[in-house]
């Protein structure tokens, strides 16, 4: 497991946001009254709008599991696309508050889950011939959001959340009915949140640009990986 903890900042999108806050004292009282989130990524890309979204509400703190990426090149190419984002909207964020003379905005801190690809073809036994989209993607999802519950179970998260529902190629009711179940099993709360509404699919797109993401084509897995698989500007 890895840390990061760079600083940075946002484009802030609401009037609430921009003018909110009288004082920087207002600003700080706001920041200890957030609570805690972690956030399951999928992806540095899925991640982006996820997060802009979120940060007004939460603290957040990035955990990057994904043992069904392949082959290990791909993983670490996500990795690093997920970091550099990261990285980037922290300095900016932080270099806007700076501008405004308030410091509302805590950090987006980051997890690297463990890279254990048997994981992953444990539980996609016996589904090698389904769709995108099938069990073994259900499956999947399954692996990881108990994970990311756990996780958050275990670090003390009030609030666990996936990026996985910004992707239009993702069934949001099946990623929902897990997260729940989850969130109940691990006693905290599952954020069930669209992230694909209120544009958020096609902000992805442009502020994976905006910071020179590198946007994969296939969700993940070798099964994904194959002229039916592939996703286009996923």
């Amino acid at each position: 497991m890895k840390g990061l903890a760079p600083w940075g900042s946002l484009q802030w999108n609401t009037g609430r946001e921009r003018g909110f806050f009288e004082s920087a004292e207002d600003g700080l009282e706001l920041k200890r009254q957030r609570p805690r989130l972690l956030l399951h990524s999928c992806c540095g890309p899925c991640s982006t709008s996820v997060i802009e979204r979120l940060v007004s509400e939460y603290d957040v703190t990035v955990y990057f599991y994904n043992p069904n990426i392949d082959p290990e090149e791909e993983y670490q190419r996500r990795l690093a696309s997920q970091i550099k984002f990261i990285e980037g909207f922290n300095q900016s964020r932080k270099a806007l508050e700076t501008e405004k003379g308030v410091l509302t905005f805590h950090q987006v801190e980051f997890i690297e889950g463990e890279y254990c690809p048997e994981d992953f073809y444990e539980v996609a036994q016996g589904f090698d011939n389904e769709p995108e989209g099938g069990q073994r993607c259900v499956e999947c999802f399954r692996l990881r959001l108990e994970k990311t519950a756990k996780m958050a179970r275990w670090a003390g998260f009030p609030i666990f959340a996936t990026t996985l529902t910004v992707s239009p190629h993702k069934d949001y009711d099946v990623i929902t009915e897990i997260g729940l179940y989850f969130g109940r099993k691990c006693g905290i709360e599952y954020l069930a949140t669209d992230f694909k509404k209120k544009n958020g699919y096609a902000r992805s797109i442009e502020l994976s640009k905006e910071y020179g993401l590198y946007r994969q084509h296939y969700c993940g897995c070798e099964y994904s990986n194959t002229d039916t698989g592939k996703e286009t500007d996923k």
